[in-house]
């Protein structure tokens, strides 16, 4: 009778330690519902075109280098004292930011306005208007983006602000840079924060279901805030200390141990 006792009581302490360490792999797959080997439509859209308080780097090369140098932070600040001619990229880059109403003031150009135009675009016109004032014989403009930052919050394992090289970025890469989501976060309702044209947009990802790729947040904007919401089980232990599962299941380790101390002790027993 006792064996029968004690056996019921391990089996009671093992299937406690089991739920409490064990989590569903359902709630934790992303894109589960996504056919395998299979093509899909690629939707969304990675750029919304210049946008305000964009800070954009911009450079103008030229066969004659010297043409250019007015046009270039990096030489007009520097090298028009000392004659010599700095990197692409260097520390003396400042970037030009996008005013409110969606202008840049460029050397000997003047005000031009940006904003809504593509990187590419936006080079275009500089370059065009550089050889066609006479300025560059042979301009070739770059135009890129230096303060392209998004933050995410929440049941991630390490919350923060990313600062991203280039213009596209996914919900997916960004969630992979901050060392994915824990097991508490929901996965299914994903919430982004969007400043758009003076206006704020509120939007809901869900990363389990393959309509992921054809949402207008699967690409992330300039500044968009991405929120990843607790779970239930996470909500009802916010109030509780946090230490209390572990206390529980070290507490269950000890008695499972003390009766299976106590199981041998009496087998041993009855042998002899």
């Amino acid at each position: 009778m006792k064996n029968k006792l004690l056996k019921y009581v391990l089996a009671a302490v093992s299937g406690v330690m089991l739920l409490v360490s064990c989590g569903s792999p359902l709630e934790l797959a992303y894109i589960k519902d996504a056919p395998r080997d299979t093509p899909m439509a690629q939707g969304g859209q990675f750029s919304k075109g210049i946008q305000t308080n964009d800070l954009l780097y911009i450079y103008v090369e030229s066969r004659t280098p010297e043409a250019t140098v007015r046009f270039n932070q990096e030489t007009n600040k520097v090298a028009v004292s000392n004659g010599t001619v700095m990197n692409p990229g260097s520390s003396a880059v400042t970037g030009y930011l996008v005013n409110n109403d969606g202008d840049i003031t460029f050397p000997v150009l003047g005000i031009i306005h940006v904003l809504g135009k593509t990187h590419a675009e936006l080079a275009s016109e500089i370059g065009r208007r550089l050889v066609s004032e006479g300025h560059v014989l042979d301009a070739v403009v770059t135009v890129k983006l230096l303060n392209f930052r998004v933050s995410v919050l929440g049941e991630v394992a390490r919350p923060g602000q990313i600062e991203v090289s280039g213009e596209r970025l996914t919900i997916l890469e960004a969630i992979s840079m901050v060392g994915d989501l824990t097991i508490y976060g929901l996965r299914d309702n994903v919430t982004v924060i969007r400043e758009e044209n003076g206006q704020r947009i509120v939007g809901e990802v869900d990363l389990t279901s393959k309509e992921v790729f054809n949402s207008p947040f699967y690409y992330l904007h300039q500044n968009d805030v991405v929120y990843v919401e607790p779970n239930v089980k996470r909500k009802r232990s916010a109030d509780r200390d946090p230490m209390v599962m572990t206390y529980i299941s070290t507490g269950l380790s000890v008695v499972s141990m003390l009766l299976s101390a106590w199981y041998y002790y009496i087998l041993a027993q009855r042998i002899k």
